[in-house]
């Protein structure tokens, strides 16, 4: 199946590893190109060095050293995408995760500091990225072709967490913020949706895992809790999110789809 990437660009923020990094291999793999970001020069440099050696030519990718809470990050992206591909056609926004804390034991501060990273920084992306693929002719009419933004969210869009009391306050907020744009701006030939990973087998999940223990004991009783009875790999998640941004799903919008083993046990 052609899903129609070829010479489309694509921002991957929080792309230098992980899921976002999946992603972008997943992109380069179909024949898009990416400018991806990470808080860090290094880690960014490093990742479209490892995507150089997997793609058709090491040009598929650059690389933007910004966080996601910074106000001038959108902006700084888009002139990326422009400056190095001359076009931009969407964008996986990987949203972070949250600490872990009940509602009682969180304190404001936290509240505070997740809310500007988490969810102000995400929606900040969504709403510039989409301002962007919708064009303005002089008298405010939409001049763009489109395009597709996924937000990477997490299962507390469906079921509260455990000891993740922020991020079952904000993820479901950022669903809320993603249907809304996506009535917004879907006359204008904008797609936008949402990702809800589930034990994707990253580092990130790995460190987690030891946390509680023997890491391969955790996996072992995780896994069982999961219909398809193991964790997911990154390269899984990479494939749905190519998909998702890509033309080939042309009629997918406001959605929250997971990438979850059948895990989350809502409907």
């Amino acid at each position: 199946m052609d899903l129609g990437l070829r010479d489309r660009v694509y921002l991957v923020t929080g792309g230098s590893r992980g899921l976002g990094f999946a992603a972008a291999q997943a992109l380069i793999a179909d024949g898009a190109r990416v400018v991806l970001s990470a808080p860090h020069e290094a880690t960014a440099a490093a990742a479209v060095a490892r995507l150089g050696q997997h793609a058709a030519g090491a040009d598929a990718a650059a690389w933007v050293a910004a966080d996601n809470a910074d106000p001038d990050t959108p902006a700084r992206l888009i002139a990326a995408a422009g400056d190095r591909f001359g076009r931009l056609d969407g964008a996986l926004v990987s949203v972070g995760g949250t600490p872990t804390g009940t509602v009682a034991t969180t304190t404001d501060e936290a509240w505070r500091s997740a809310f500007e990273s988490v969810f102000l920084g995400a929606v900040r992306l969504a709403r510039t990225l989409a301002a962007e693929l919708r064009g303005e002719s002089g008298d405010g009419a939409a001049t763009g072709t489109g395009g597709s933004i996924v937000l990477v969210l997490a299962s507390s869009v469906r079921v509260p967490l455990a000891d993740l009391a922020i991020s079952n306050g904000l993820f479901p907020a950022l669903a809320g913020v993603v249907k809304t744009l996506a009535d917004e701006v879907g006359p204008s030939g904008i797609r936008i949706n949402g990702l809800l990973p589930v034990r994707i087998a990253t580092d990130r999940v790995r460190e987690l895992d030891a946390l509680r223990g023997d890491p391969d004991e955790v996996r072992a009783r995780q896994s069982a809790q999961i219909p398809l009875r193991r964790y997911g790999e990154p390269e899984e998640f990479g494939r749905v999110a190519a998909f998702l941004l890509s033309p080939a799903a042309s009629y997918i919008t406001g959605a929250m789809i997971p990438v979850d083993g059948g895990s989350i046990p809502a409907i």
